[in-house]
């Protein structure tokens, strides 16, 4: 078995196991009780609002690296541009009632269609080596939660103070809505500072 062909696989059954392990309580406390090895001083020197800010920061950093180096989007633009081009002459060729055109075009909508599948697939390998990091630091955010003490809230506009577990929108626990806020935020200035287009 080539390990290097296969690396994105092996990640992607890694990561779908480190997600499985959100179901299991003792390997969710022991994969969040062993980060809390690597992330524990930074709940001692920090707020836990700012924790959270670092860790969607740092995550933010390492899936645009990720992305950068692993995904073509150069290629990808460049099939975007072709699949445009192919459907205006397609519309064109269907007003026209071309229907020698519109056969020979469905061949080429086929070999184009498949080009567009294959690069789907491109942008599934980097997710499989993002998750192995983002699951464990999420197995550690789930068990440092209940370790909080109450005093430690925060506040959103329009929604008003809350405890980090309480629902701040919706069912939408309060630091999963900070967390998602802040790594939305990170990553667009990362990656407009990477130049790297959209997923």
């Amino acid at each position: 078995m080539d390990l290097q062909k296969h690396s994105g696989t092996i990640a992607l059954i890694v990561a779908m196991g480190l997600m499985l392990s959100y179901g299991i309580a003792p390997v969710r406390v022991g994969i969040g009780g062993g980060m809390d090895v690597v992330f524990g001083p930074l709940r001692a020197v920090f707020p836990f609002f700012i924790v959270i800010i670092i860790l969607s920061t740092l995550t933010g950093l390492y899936s645009s690296l990720i992305q950068k180096y692993t995904i073509d989007y150069e290629r990808m633009q460049e099939a975007q541009e072709r699949m445009k081009e192919f459907q205006k002459e397609f519309r064109e060729a269907q007003l026209a009632e071309d229907e020698k055109k519109i056969k020979k075009m469905e061949a080429k909508r086929d070999r184009m269609m498949q080009e567009q599948l294959e690069l789907s697939r491109e942008q599934f390998k980097p997710m499989a080596y993002i998750l192995l990091v983002s699951v464990p630091i999420f197995l550690w955010l789930l068990y440092v939660l209940p370790l909080l003490p109450e005093t430690q809230n925060i506040s959103f506009p329009l929604i008003g103070e809350r405890g980090f577990t309480q629902a701040a929108f919706g069912p939408i626990p309060a630091w999963i809505l900070w967390y998602m806020i802040c790594s939305l935020s990170v990553s667009q200035i990362i990656r407009k500072s990477m130049n790297i287009g959209g997923i």
